[in-house]
This record gives structure tokens, C-alpha cells and sequence, in this order.
């Protein structure tokens, strides 16, 4: 399984593809990141300029082409500070689904704090040891303490570098007198917290985002790419070194600077100067540097909410084929009727193609439809095959077509009672060719659901051979098949009436048990014929265990 997470920040716009494991691990196959600066003068509760919104869209729209290459199932999105601030911040949700087609999610400071724990806690490896994660974004900061299984304290404070920089970072170089108001901020916003953090302990720091990054590459010297850097320990004092080195140096001469990235060498001091007072007043002798982050910690809280429909998507790669089933787990379908039925409806599809010209495309919506025949029961038993019909239109099926989807459900509500109309539901909305399939499809689930009507799986194989006006089905069956020959004489009425043949129903001999041979002389078959005329209604299912003995008649309850 393939999934797609973006991660709409303050100051830039990231979005890693992923392929999730068997296992529930994934690995990162694809990443892009695109500086933005969507909050630039808009922090605060100001309103995102319209410049920076459709440069946003722009992005989202590019970064959606590359997910969809690479087959992905989902793409998901979550937005930071900026858009959770800003006044228009609903417009800008509302252009992302408008325009890219994608639902954008707002998450709170905590939940941001929440996810990028869980991520630089997964890809450090930390454990059972308790571990402090700071993250500076364009917006906000988070800062952490837990362990691998659960977060202990987490906090987000407006101390964004994009945020910070707009506010104290406006001399060149950066002056010593707007360097103590930025310390005394970041201590007025944290300085409590952390001694909080403290009194409790820690194993480590570890410091995760661009800036952090950035600045831990600058420090040690190496190359700023994610595989050079990642999980190095950078000392407190060379981070201190660098915040001397930057504010020290003028605009002209950061970007000059060899390892700093020029888009961020506006930012590059305030963030060294933060990252500084942050470690000094946690008395942190080192920092971790880590390069996961709130995208990768939505991928993880992704995989544990939805363990289920990985393991599905790793059973069913088709999503067509995995929509359907996990749309009839939902519905609490019984598995073993529902397979049995399609696989019986599927031998008499094949064998009468002859008859009726429908090809692959309608041999999948049979199995389908099939398949989900049965799911209104999750509703009511009584008129569950319409029920059907409403969940499966209703059931978000994906990769289907609109009219797809109402033929499956039409396919699944004739499977009872009555034939189509022109005044049903969906059957009146579509076009005569479409309204053929629906009939011979519903007529053939009809029968086959006939064919499980104990719900014991006692037929093996049906076999049809057409002679003229009449078609002779042959029944291979596994054990007492009298409940199903009798279902199976009410329900070919319709199966005949569309394909304008006669049907004969007659058992074969049986199946050998337990490795014997099958008894060479079976009862006397017992012949059953079905004019065109003869359609009947069904009756309600019994237990499985309904038609298992011949002790005593079933008892049957009329519609």
C-alpha cells in the first residue's frame, strides 16, 4: 500500500510518499519540499496574502501530480500556525478542495506537538526512555517529553522562526540588544515549561524540522543531505559557536556562507539564537538531530488508526476489489455465503455467455454485486435487499464510476424480491443497455443465492448445457442439497425469462467424502423445470444449520 502526506507549513510545504510494509513499517520512497513562506506577513490572525495562497496551490497541485505517479491510495494534508491562525484561513481550505481536489485538515498546536513526538521517537529509537523533541517550524515550536509509547508533556508556543524573525530579526547583523529581547521572550514563553521538563529528567534532546537541521549541518561541518546528518549529536557549545559566527555576519556574508541554504539565510541567526537559549536553559550538553518530523508522524498515527485496512490493501491491491470488501466487513456480511453465492453466480455467468453477450466489465459488477447482496441485513432484515442497494451507494466505494456503483446496487437488490421497474430507485436513471445487465445480473445473483439457501456451501459446481430451447443445469453438490433444490426451482424463473430459454435443475452424483469414492448409485435425481413464465419470490434465509438433517421438514417463513 502506497500513501501520500503533505505537510502544509508555516514556512515551507513538505510531502513524503511512502510505501507501507506488511509489517505496519513503511519506508519513504519519494519526498519533495517547496520554501513557500505561506504565514510571511501574515502571522498573528492576519489573513494570508492571495500572492502566498495561490503559490500554495500551485505547490499542492504539483506535489498531488507526484503522489498520483507513484499509485498512491490516499493523500492526506495537514495545515499548521498559519492557516489555524490566519482570519481567512477557511478560504484557503475551501481553494485547496476547490481547486486541487484535496482536503486539507487543520491541526491544533498540541496535536502538531503530538505527531512529530511520535515521529522523532520512532526514528530515534528512544524507547522506553524519557526524551525531550524540539521542532521549530515557520509558525510555532513544539517541545515534548516521552518516551516511544507515550507523550508526557507536550506544549506549541509561538515561537516560529518566520514568526520570530518578522518581529526581532530586522537589523543587519542581527544587534545584541534584539538578540537579549529575543532570549527574554523565548524564556518568558518557556522558561517554566522547561523547568518542568527538568525537574523531571530526560535521556536525550533531539531536534527535528529544517532549521534544526540546517543549523546542526552548519555545526558539525557535514553536508546538509538527510543521509549525512541523520541521528548525528551535535554538542551545545558548537551550536553556540555557530550563533556567534551568524549574528556576527551581515546578509551578504550569510549567503556566501558555504553549507547554508541562501532561502534561509534571512532566518538563520534568530533560529540559532533560539535553538541556543533553548538548550542552555534545558542545561542540554547535546542535540540529536533528526529528520522526521510532523509528516512522518502523520504517516505513523495513519497506520494506527487504520491497521485493518492496511492488512486489506495488503490482501486486495486492486481498489476496487479492496473497497468492496472492506465495505462489507463493515457491514458485518457473513463471508462464507457471500463467496459462495458470487462463485456460484460467477460459474453461471461463464456458462451462459453464450446467451447473454455481457463481457468482463459486467462479470466484475456480478461479483460484486454478489458479494454485497446481503449487507442490508446490517440494517433490518426486512427489506434488506433494498438496504443493500442504500449502503452500497452510500458505501464510498473508490475507483468506481457513479453508474457502476448503481448497477452494483441494483444488482444486489434484485437478488430478493420482485424485478426491476422503470419507477425504482437508480434503475430509472439509466440507459436501456444499462437496464438489460441489471436485469440478467440480478436474475443470475437471484438463482445463486438460491443455490446457498442453507447457508451451508453444499453446492460444489454448477454446469449448464444448452439443448435448443432448454438449458440443463447440472448441480455437483457436498452433502444434503434438498433446501437448495427447492430454492433453486423458485428462482430460475427470472434467470429464463431473460435469456428466453427453459430450465431444467437436476443434482449430480455426489462429491466423495474423506477421500472415499462417491457412491456409485445416487438417489434418483430429481428433476426440476423452470418455464420463462414461472418467476418466484424468495423466501427468508435460514440458519445454517436450517436444512442439515432430513429428520424433519424445514420450516419455512413466507414473505
Amino acid at each position: 500500500m502506497r500513501i501520500a502526506a503533505i505537510d502544509v507549513g508555516t514556512n515551507s510545504v513538505h510531502m513524503i510518499v511512502c510505501r507501507i510494509r506488511p509489517d505496519l513499517s513503511f519506508e519513504v520512497i519519494d519526498r519533495e519540499k517547496d520554501m513557500i513562506r505561506l504565514g510571511a506577513g501574515s502571522l498573528d490572525g492576519r489573513e494570508l496574502q492571495p500572492a502566498a495562497i495561490a503559490t500554495a496551490m500551485e505547490t499542492l497541485s504539483k506535489f498531488r501530480r507526484l503522489a498520483e505517479s507513484h499509485g498512491v491510495d490516499e493523500i492526506f494534508a495537514a495545515a499548521t500556525s498559519a492557516v489555524r491562525e490566519a482570519e481567512n484561513g477557511g478560504d484557503f481550505l475551501a481553494a485547496a478542495r476547490r481547486q486541487v481536489g484535496l482536503r486539507v485538515r487543520v491541526i491544533s498546536g498540541t496535536e502538531e506537538a503530538r505527531l512529530i513526538h511520535l515521529a522523532a521517537a520512532y526514528a530515534v529509537g528512544v524507547g522506553r526512555h524519557s526524551s525531550v523533541v524540539i521542532d521549530i517550524g515557520g509558525g510555532s515550536c513544539e517541545i515534548t517529553l516521552g518516551t516511544s509509547a507515550r507523550v508526557e508533556l507536550g506544549r506549541s508556543f509561538k515561537l516560529g522562526i518566520l514568526r520570530m524573525s518578522e518581529r526581532f530579526g530586522r537589523s543587519d547583523p542581527l544587534s545584541a540588544a534584539h538578540q537579549r529581547k529575543l532570549e527574554r521572550h523565548v524564556l518568558k514563553e518557556t522558561k517554566s515549561y522547561l523547568r518542568q521538563i527538568d525537574r523531571r529528567g530526560y535521556h536525550r534532546v533531539i531536534g527535528t524540522s529544517g532549521t534544526m537541521l540546517s543549523l546542526g549541518a552548519l555545526a558539525t561541518g557535514k553536508a546538509a543531505g538527510l543521509e549525512d546528518i541523520r541521528n548525528v549529536r551535535v554538542s551545545a557549545k558548537a551550536l553556540h559557536r555557530l550563533r556567534k559566527r551568524l549574528t556576527e555576519m551581515t546578509m551578504e556574508e550569510r549567503l556566501k556562507m558555504a553549507g547554508l541554504d541562501p532561502r534561509r539565510a534571512d532566518i538563520a541567526a534568530v533560529g540559532a539564537v533560539i535553538v541556543d537559549t533553548l538548550l542552555d536553559t534545558l542545561g542540554a550538553n547535546e542535540l540529536t538531530l533528526c529528520d522526521f518530523a510532523l509528516r512522518e508522524g502523520l504517516v505513523l498515527d495513519y497506520i494506527q488508526r487504520n491497521r485493518a485496512h492496511i492488512r486489506s490493501a495488503e490482501r486486495y491491491p486492486d481498489v476496487r476489489r479492496r473497497s468492496v470488501i472492506e465495505l462489507a466487513e463493515r457491514c458485518n456480511y457473513w463471508p462464507e455465503h457471500a463467496q459462495q453465492v458470487s462463485r456460484l453466480a460467477l460459474q453461471i455467468f461463464d456458462a451462459t455467455r453464450d446467451l447473454h453477450e455481457l463481457g468482463s466489465r459486467e462479470r466484475e459488477w456480478l461479483e460484486f454485486g454478489a458479494l454485497l447482496h446481503d449487507i442490508g441485513i446490517h440494517i433490518s432484515y426486512e427489506g434488506h435487499h433494498k438496504h443493500s442497494y442504500y449502503l452500497v451507494r452510500n458505501g464510498g466505494l473508490r475507483g468506481f464510476e457513479p453508474e457502476e456503483i448503481t448497477v452494483i446496487g441494483l444488482v444486489a437488490r434484485y437478488h430478493r424480491q420482485g424485478t426491476p421497474k422503470k419507477s425504482h430507485e437508480g434503475f430509472e436513471d439509466l440507459s436501456p443497455e444499462r437496464r438489460e445487465v441489471v436485469r440478467v445480473l440480478g436474475a443470475i445473483v437471484r438463482l445463486a443465492e438460491g443455490l446457498d439457501r442453507s447457508h451451508a456451501q453444499v453446492i460444489d459446481r454448477v454446469s449448464i448445457v444448452a439443448k435448443k430451447k432448454r438449458l440443463r443445469m447440472r448441480l455437483r453438490v457436498k452433502g444434503d442439497a434438498e433446501l437448495e433444490l427447492w430454492a433453486a426451482h423458485r428462482h430460475t424463473g427470472a434467470l429464463a425469462e431473460v435469456l428466453r430459454r427453459d430450465i431444467v435443475v437436476e443434482p449430480a452424483a455426489r462429491s466423495s467424502r474423506k477421500g472415499q469414492p462417491a457412491r456409485k448409485k445416487a438417489r434418483k435425481n430429481r428433476k426440476l423445470t423452470s418455464r420463462p413464465d414461472r418467476a418466484a419470490d424468495s423466501a427468508p434465509r435460514q440458519r445454517r444449520h436450517a436444512a442439515r438433517r432430513r429428520t424433519a421438514a424445514p420450516r419455512v417463513t413466507g414473505n
